[in-house]
C-alpha cells in the first residue's frame, strides 16, 4: 500500500498543488468581495455629502429657532416708482393742500417706472394723447384733469437728454428738490402740523410725505 501511494504520489502532486492554489486564490477573492461592501458602506461620497447637508441645516434651526420663516420681498425701485407715482397723481386730485400741483408734472416725469413710460410712448399712450387732445379742442376739461393730459404730453415729448435722468442719481436728487419745495409749500400755508393731518388734508399729507421719501430712499 505504502509502494502505491509512493508511485502515485508524483503524478498526483501537481493537481494537488493546482487544487491548492485554486482554494487559496477563492478564499481570497471572497475575503475582497466581503470587504468592498464594508468599505463601501464606510464612506460614501454622495451619503457623505447628504448628511453634511442635513447637519447643516439642523444647526441653521437651531440658529434661527423652530417655526416658519416669512422672507418679505425687497423694496426695488420699480416698487419705489410706482409708489411715488401712485402718490404724485392722488396729489393732482388731492383737495386739502395748497402746493402748486404744476411741478407734479416734471416730477412724475422723472420718477414714472420704466414699464408706465414704454406704454405711454406706444400705440396705446400715443392714442390715449390723441383721443385727449381731441376732447380738450372741442369740450371742457375741469383743472384737475388737464395736469395728467399734460404730464402723458411731457412723458411722450421728452427729450432723449432728460429722460436719460430717470433712474440716474442725477434725477433723483432732481426729483427730491421739486418734492422737498412740495413739502415746505404743503405746510408752511397750512400753518401747522395739526391742519396737516386732519381729515380733510391727512391724504395730501400723506402723499407728500411719500413723495419726498422715495427719492431719499433711492438716493441711499
Amino acid at each position: 500500500m505504502l509502494t502505491l501511494t509512493q508511485t502515485l504520489s508524483p503524478s498526483l502532486s501537481p493537481l494537488l498543488r493546482r487544487e491548492n492554489h485554486r482554494v487559496h486564490s477563492h478564499c481570497h477573492t471572497s475575503s475582497v468581495h466581503l470587504y468592498r461592501p464594508t468599505s463601501f458602506h464606510t464612506y460614501n461620497p454622495l451619503r457623505s455629502i447628504v448628511e453634511s447637508r442635513c447637519n447643516l441645516g439642523k444647526m441653521q434651526k437651531r440658529k434661527l429657532g423652530f417655526g416658519a420663516v416669512c422672507s418679505s420681498p425687497p423694496v426695488t425701485p420699480t416698487n419705489l416708482q410706482w409708489i411715488c407715482t401712485i402718490s404724485s397723481a392722488v396729489l393732482m386730485f388731492a383737495k386739502g393742500t395748497a402746493i402748486q400741483k404744476s411741478f407734479l408734472v416734471p416730477f412724475l416725469a422723472l420718477q414714472a417706472p420704466a414699464t408706465l413710460v414704454s406704454w405711454i410712448k406706444g400705440e396705446y399712450g400715443i392714442w390715449t394723447a390723441f383721443l385727449a387732445l381731441l376732447v380738450r379742442l372741442f369740450f371742457y376739461i375741469p383743472g384737475e384733469l388737464e395736469l395728467p393730459f399734460i404730464a402723458l404730453l411731457m412723458v411722450i415729448v421728452l427729450p432723449y437728454q432728460i429722460a436719460n435722468l430717470r433712474g440716474r442719481q442725477e434725477g433723483v436728487a432732481l426729483s427730491l428738490v421739486i418734492a422737498a419745495f412740495l413739502a415746505f409749500q404743503h405746510f408752511t400755508r397750512l400753518g401747522n402740523l395739526r391742519r396737516a393731518f386732519d381729515q380733510g388734508s391727512i391724504i395730501a399729507t400723506l402723499a407728500i410725505l411719500c413723495v419726498v421719501a422715495v427719492p431719499c430712499l433711492l438716493l441711499i
